[in-house]
């Protein structure tokens, strides 16, 4: 059932990306009927993409999937589609970059306790549908393919929650910040890098990170246990891409090693078109370790309550 997925989104999506490669022309704006309609197709795209996350049996997450993929597609088929936002499909991220060059549409289908299925497309910003399908084949990379050059028929399925563009020497850069399920015990985070090709195709990875005993890393990629929370995101505040330090912990449902953060954190900086790594972001020492302030030490005259006490009576003097 999966993989029949997986060939329906080629199968959709291909033709529409062939189809699309001569002079291409930027969209523009919509028609009140192409809203008409792209709003109506948001009615059930909305439906389908619940009943993929939410619906309880998994032939019927499968055949709202495959339902989602060619609702998407026919949608956006309509002229000027890039225009039309979709604010009403929360259950899909739909990430654009502030040059508005393109659009990033990737969901989640849940398959058992320890199988997702992630599936998406990059649609350009033209008048006419320029569509690239991506089609999930993290399955079959083994370990964390940090060092592969992927592409959209090759690509590490994820959830994509953020996006960040960057300047290099080759050109315009997208870092991808995505979630991926993983298994039952254990959770993936993914820095993806996305860039253009001569042709206009997009490529996934490219070796913009700078880290001691990780040199040629194409991407960035936390694994971490199911009952941690991580983060991994682009920090405004410090300008810097910040992230748990991870270690290694005895795990004790499968007898193996887990990792967890340890209260620190790392980063990554831009500096002249490279992300850098830094290992220690905040260094702040105590000379003690943190504690209440005892109720007794500043609160004489009050007892234990923090309430002051009534002053006790002094007995007379020679009686």
């Amino acid at each position: 059932m999966i993989r029949s997925i997986c060939c329906l989104a080629v199968a959709v999506l291909l033709p529409t990306f062939l189809m699309a490669q001569s002079k291409p022309k930027p969209s523009g704006k919509l028609s009140p009927e192409a809203i008409g309609k792209l709003h109506a197709s948001e009615d059930t795209l909305v439906i389908l993409a619940h009943a993929v996350v939410n619906d309880s049996l998994p032939e019927m997450r499968f055949l709202a999937c495959r339902s989602l993929i060619t609702g998407l597609v026919q949608a956006l088929k309509t002229e000027n589609a890039f225009q039309y936002h979709f604010d009403r499909l929360k259950a899909v991220s739909i990430l654009t970059p502030s040059d508005s060059s393109f659009r990033v549409f990737t969901w989640q289908l849940f398959v058992d306790d320890s199988t997702y299925r992630y599936y998406g497309a990059i649609q350009m910003n033209q008048h006419d549908l320029n569509l690239f399908p991506l089609i999930d084949r993290s399955f079959e990379m083994r370990g964390l393919p940090t060092r592969e050059e992927l592409n959209p028929d090759y690509w590490y399925g994820a959830l994509y929650y953020n996006l960040l563009p960057f300047d290099t020497r080759h050109g315009k850069m997208y870092l991808l910040f995505g979630f991926d399920g993983f298994t039952f015990f254990d959770k993936r985070k993914v820095i993806e890098v996305l860039s253009f090709d001569e042709k206009g195709r997009p490529v996934f990875g490219a070796p913009v990170f700078e880290q001691p005993d990780a040199a040629g890393e194409m991407r960035v990629m936390l694994e971490y246990s199911a009952e941690a929370r991580v983060r991994l995101n682009w920090d405004e505040q410090y300008k810097m891409i910040l992230f748990d330090h991870l270690v290694p912990y005895p795990n004790p449902y499968t007898g193996g090693v887990m990792n967890i953060p340890d209260g620190s954190y790392s980063a990554y900086k831009l500096e002249k078109g490279r992300w850098k790594f830094v290992e220690k972001v905040f260094d702040q020492v105590q000379e003690e370790a943190p504690r209440p302030e005892p109720v007794l030490d500043s609160q004489k005259g009050k007892n234990i309550l923090g309430i002051p006490g009534k002053p006790k009576k002094q007995k007379p003097q020679g009686n």
